[in-house]
């Protein structure tokens, strides 16, 4: 039985929570958040076994194995190093960091402390993605991947997407669409054209030409308008045209429409992987490893460097 905390109290943790239960192996030991009121009542609601004030004290139970660490953005590396040194495998929500050096830092401390980490990058963990892979021969040899995830959302009050330093469409957004040109494209070998749309400090709005080598792709994301959240994936022979590209269930070859459904739910197949790693031994998912978080963090900041 693997023995969770989760680091966070809000929205995703509960989601994350839910999904958790549906895993026999797996039950939720404890839950933290800097109010202790807060966190008993999010224990209270998702039925975890022990409420904490302050994150550093739930990573000081022993009886804890592993940690799903909900977050904001700027918070992630911390608790993720802590964590791993603490002696915990680590779920973290993505991005995993806030740039390429930060993800270099919690590469090495999971390297050196053999504990798994692994970026929460559901899409790769859905029942359709495996079929994705498995029909690119298809579409023959892939040459380009055009990604895009924009959302209209209403950004008022406190929240994290609008803070300097860890908001913005690309961090939050982006995210996802550098996992699908990671996987399908490589590293990326430059960039070619960015347009952003800037306010108060705070990209709202972002569009990129890269190449991978003798291969492009495209990143497109948003907070200001609402678009298809595709990613088309061309080859020399076709082309895979994949819908709601952060939770995947439907796509079309060449014209012939193909639908998985989820198993469960999106978080499911990422906790069953990772749990999966864990009883198997692994320091490091097969499906998203440390170099693909290091290749996407990569990705992101070769665009931020162009706004």
């Amino acid at each position: 039985m693997i023995h969770w905390g989760i680091i966070g109290t809000g929205y995703i943790a509960g989601r994350f929570a839910a999904s958790l239960k549906k895993e026999p192996r797996c039950t939720l030991a404890a839950v933290s958040s800097r109010n202790l009121t807060k966190a008993e009542e999010f224990a209270k609601k998702i039925s975890a076994e022990k409420a904490y004030a302050g994150h550093d004290s739930l990573l000081a139970d022993k009886n804890i194995d592993a940690v799903y660490i909900a977050l904001p953005h700027a918070l992630h590396k911390e608790f993720s190093i802590k964590a791993l040194k603490a002696g915990k495998a680590v779920l973290c929500e993505k991005p995993a960091t806030l740039n390429f050096a930060e993800m270099e830092e919690i590469a090495k401390v999971a390297r050196a402390e053999k504990k798994l980490f692994m970026e929460a990058m559901k899409p790769r963990f859905v029942p359709l993605y495996e079929k994705i892979k498995s029909a690119r021969g298809e579409i023959g040899e892939i040459t380009r991947v055009e990604t895009s995830l924009c959302n209209l959302m209403e950004l008022t009050g406190k929240t994290y997407h609008t803070q300097k330093g860890q908001g913005g469409a690309l961090l939050d957004v982006g995210i996802y669409c550098t996992s699908w040109l990671e996987d399908f494209l490589g590293e990326i070998t430059g960039v070619k054209k960015v347009s952003v749309k800037i306010e108060n400090e705070i990209d709202y709005y972002v569009d990129a030409e890269l190449n991978f080598g003798e291969k492009t792709g495209r990143l497109e994301c948003a907070f200001d308008r609402k678009k298809p959240r595709q990613a088309i994936i061309y080859g020399t022979n076709g082309k895979i045209i994949v819908e709601e590209l952060h939770r995947p269930q439907s796509m079309t070859i060449n014209d012939k429409i193909i639908s998985v459904p989820y198993e469960v739910d999106d978080f499911f197949g990422e906790i069953k992987h990772f749990v999966n790693c864990l009883e198997e031994g692994k320091i490091e998912s097969e499906i998203m490893p440390l170099n693909s978080s290091l290749n996407c963090a990569k990705i992101l900041e070769s665009i931020s460097k162009n706004f």
